[in-house]
């Protein structure tokens, strides 16, 4: 959905999704051990079935990518089907 506005907002350790002005969705996050760490993502249930969740995984690992992180770790469900589901996203994934 290009209308979505994907921001880093590292004092709340989350990306955020807004659409005309309001918070649509939410992906948390956590620094752990050199590797951001993605733990749940959700979006408000009147955005739903519009696309937020996949801009918002979208627009936070291309933020990863252009900070030079290579240390995604997705332990939250919809991060990791995202990646799972985009071949080009999975080099940003922790290799253990």
């Amino acid at each position: 959905m290009s209308d979505v506005e994907v921001r880093d907002n590292p004092a709340a350790e989350r990306y955020e999704a807004w659409l005309d002005g309001e918070l649509a969705g939410i992906a948390v996050y956590e620094q752990r051990d050199g590797a951001i760490v993605f733990v749940h993502t959700e979006v408000d249930d009147k955005y739903e079935g519009r696309g937020i969740g996949s801009a918002l995984a979208r627009g936070a690992l291309d933020d990863v990518r252009a900070k030079g992180d290579r240390d995604v770790v997705a332990k939250c469900p919809f991060i990791k089907g995202w990646i799972e589901k985009h071949p080009d996203y999975q080099d940003l994934l922790r290799r253990s």
